[in-house]
């Protein structure tokens, strides 16, 4: 995706999906390519695993568009460089994000403590039981009940995460709309946690040694078709959309251009803007969906603020995702490490519940009040994958960036300082990290750094040694 080139997502579709992958045991850290991203792929570099959250009090209107022939000739770039303000300014936002993503994951974990030594869930348990006989219905009671003292308990996290985007100037939402996409978010996450869980528990109760393997079976199914159902249900719910060549159709036909250079026919009916510039200023393009929802997406904010030549790059690397399958391959991904987290799932919860299941009031494995013990070592074991599951969202990138450079050689002029200049406009309006530690990168970075985006795309020059290129020949 583009807009992980550099940048947090709003909350979104994506971002539900997340939730909802941990929900049943998946690694989450998968498909938040995303941070962005329901299966969503994007060209910018998300440095922190936390999600991006609006950022000035008030709305402002979007910025107009720059006419594209207007935009006067640029210096080379040879390099990605910031004002010495803006750089300090990048610095820090990096920083704050970096401890909000591990302090989130250390209070998070503090939390399920609390609520197991609180004892709430057995509380909860107790309710729904003496209200209800049926399993669905407890379900119904239950799950509300306990995701929403979750969320209420991480609200100041989230809040945290809301403010440092306010500060920092990369969005426009008021609390009042952040808080209405938070309220939204958190009853989709009630309605599909309530259906899931009502199957997990089943399945632990029918099978208590292979739940894990017959859990798995079951939510695939569920959580692919909510993968493809995102572009029609739950992105439409927190951002607007309509078919790019409504707005820009010149765009469309030069970007028509790219596909067929490709031999790729990707029809305007699949291709949206956002309109991202009610929300944040940052600037981004992705690809969602799979198989007949499968579109790409370019901000509106992307289009004020780029070039043509660099817009038709970045739907280059947007295509990349589309043609190489990188979604298919991430769901695959997302399904092993799903299975591989049940799995330990299972045996740390049986090993937790015979040391502390009494003192906690648990009953058992098939106790609705275990879900923080497995919901615990499942945000522990999804932590710990996290380099994993970025070093294989790098890789789809770093392929993504190629075909993008690929697929514009020949249609735009000079199509590596375009490449360039594209990365170079996202790290200075998303405020990309300029000299990223290679630990932070290691743990968080599901893109590569900018600085290096720039690098290979000012080097990447095979058609200068006479070499084949890789992807478009």
């Amino acid at each position: 995706m583009l807009a992980m080139l550099g940048s947090r997502a709003t909350r979104s579709s994506a971002h539900l999906c997340l939730r909802l992958f941990l929900l049943a045991g998946c690694l989450a850290t998968v498909l938040a390519v995303a941070p962005r991203g329901c299966a969503r792929s994007s060209l910018v570099p998300l440095a922190v695993g936390t999600q991006r959250q609006p950022a000035v009090t008030q709305k402002q209107p979007p910025a107009p568009a720059v006419p594209k022939a207007a935009v006067p000739a640029a210096a080379p770039i040879t390099g990605y460089t910031l004002p010495p303000a803006k750089y300090r300014e990048a610095v820090e936002y990096a920083r704050a994000q970096n401890w909000l993503y591990f302090g989130s994951f250390a209070y998070g974990i503090l939390i399920l403590l609390l609520v197991l030594a609180w004892r709430l869930a057995p509380r909860y348990r107790d309710w729904a039981e003496r209200a209800t006989r049926r399993r669905l219905g407890q379900a119904a009671i239950f799950v509300p009940l306990l995701f929403f003292t979750l969320a209420v308990l991480e609200l100041p996290i989230s809040a945290a995460g809301h403010w440092i985007n306010l500060r920092f100037h990369q969005s426009i939402e008021a609390w009042a709309l952040w808080f209405w996409d938070w309220t939204k978010g958190q009853i989709v996450t009630y309605v599909v946690g309530i259906f899931l869980l009502w199957i997990l528990y089943g399945v632990i109760r029918r099978s208590p040694r292979r739940w894990w393997l017959y859990f798995w079976l079951a939510a695939l199914p569920i959580l692919f078709f909510l993968i493809f159902i995102s572009p029609y249900v739950l992105d439409p719910m927190f951002n607007k959309f309509e078919p790019l060549a409504k707005s820009d159709p010149a765009l469309v036909a030069k970007l028509e251009q790219v596909c067929a250079h490709a031999g790729v026919r990707i029809p305007p009916s699949r291709m949206y803007l956002m309109k991202a510039s009610r929300k944040v200023t940052s600037i981004n393009a992705y690809v969602n969906g799979f198989g007949a929802s499968k579109r790409v997406v370019v901000w509106d904010t992307t289009i004020a603020k780029m070039t043509t030549p660099e817009i038709a790059f970045v739907f280059g690397h947007e295509m990349g995702h589309y043609v190489l399958h990188h979604i298919l391959w991430g769901m695959l991904f997302g399904a092993l490490g799903m299975l591989v987290l049940l799995w330990l799932g299972f045996h740390a919860l049986h090993w937790s519940l015979r040391r502390w299941g009494a003192t906690w009031s648990i009953r058992g494995p098939g106790d609705w009040a275990s879900l923080p013990v497995l919901w615990l070592w499942l945000s522990v074991f999804s932590f710990l994958a996290a380099p994993a599951s970025n070093a294989m969202s790098r890789h789809f990138e770093h392929q993504a960036d190629r075909f993008g450079l690929e697929v514009t050689h020949g249609v735009i002029p000079d199509s590596s300082q375009n490449a360039a200049r594209a990365f170079q406009v996202l790290g200075e309006v998303d405020l990309s990290d300029p000299r990223p530690s290679p630990f932070i990168v290691f743990w968080l970075y599901n893109h590569p750094p900018i600085p290096a985006r720039i690098q290979f795309a000012l080097h990447y020059d095979p058609w200068a040694h006479g070499r084949e290129p890789r992807y478009v020949r």
